[in-house]
């Protein structure tokens, strides 16, 4: 078996962050010919060139990004276990910084939540809400943990974070007991004219209850579009319109709202997703909320 020196790795890695020789060497304090011999033997060892010169900065080959990316993965490990480790022997609890994209119901999220912290424990819980983009690039630049998305991180950025399918769960239509009532005989028909209240455009949900209502040749009245689900929710409890849900929290949705359902609409499933930098998983309050997803909530 060849075995990697992880004395090697860790200079390629440093030169590679930095882009320059001169920063590598201040960072890890030696000499230039130290870090470039230990690269020289790295690169040996894997039979591939890891950097190319471009003026003066180095550049990695297409080998080099890739192990760069292993790196990253190595190191921020390591960097975990030792906080990790000092932060029990200190007496404080696990951090879990979570970011909810806007687009996903708050319920859902809140039970994801809620099933993580019961498998596993201590752990201090830090949840900000925002537009996908802003917490992917809070992500990227590890100021969070992880997010949940109800779509794939865009390609623009996939090679600095993976997309972990947590599930999918079918759409449900929710309103009033007094809507309920007039509108849930002869569904799906019925919607045509009926008043509705949708997502804005730019969503996932908002552009697979479009292509439904397209198929199905029905017209309803759309009254309102919501940038933020738990304000279209709240306009549909004060009786506005019927409003669509995802199945897997029907109950919560009717509880919390006062609603009942209309109909489910089949064959309509919307996914979810837990975003990344980590190609595996390694923080186990992350570990425990993918599980819980999975086999639980959206298995």
């Amino acid at each position: 078996m060849d075995w990697l020196n992880y004395h090697h790795l860790l200079y390629f890695w440093s030169v590679a962050k930095h882009g320059t020789m001169t920063k590598a060497c201040e960072e890890l304090r030696l000499a230039q010919p130290t870090i470039s011999g230990q690269i020289r033997l790295l690169e040996n060892t894997l039979g591939e060139k890891l950097f190319i010169r471009t003026g003066r900065r180095l550049a990695l080959t297409e080998i080099g990004h890739l192990v760069f990316k292993y790196a990253e993965d190595i190191f921020s490990t390591g960097q975990e276990l030792m906080n990790t480790v000092k932060g029990q022997s200190n007496g404080y609890p696990t951090q879990l910084v979570v970011g909810i994209a806007d687009a996903v119901p708050k319920p859902l999220a809140t039970q994801l939540l809620k099933s993580a912290l019961k498998l596993y424990r201590p752990t201090r819980l830090i949840c900000q809400e925002d537009k996908l983009s802003q917490l992917l690039t809070d992500l990227t630049t590890h100021r969070l943990d992880l997010v949940i998305a109800d779509t794939p991180a865009p390609s623009s950025i996939k090679e600095h974070t993976y997309s972990h399918p947590l599930g999918e769960s079918g759409v449900t239509l929710f309103a009033t007991a007094k809507l309920t009532a007039h509108y849930r005989r002869g569904f799906p028909q019925s919607l045509s004219s009926a008043p509705i209240l949708l997502p804005t455009s730019n969503t996932v949900l908002r552009r697979l209850l479009d292509q439904w209502l397209i198929d199905q040749k029905l017209h309803p009245n759309i009254v309102g579009e919501f940038d933020d689900s738990a304000t279209l929710k709240a306009f549909g409890q004060d009786g506005y319109g019927i409003f669509p849900g995802v199945s897997v929290i029907e109950k919560e949705i009717c509880r919390q709202y006062q609603v009942q359902v209309v109909g489910q609409l089949e064959p309509l499933k919307q996914n979810f997703y837990a975003i990344t930098v980590e190609r595996r998983l390694k923080h186990p309050a992350v570990l425990a909320l993918v599980r819980t997803a999975r086999q639980e909530l959206l298995g």
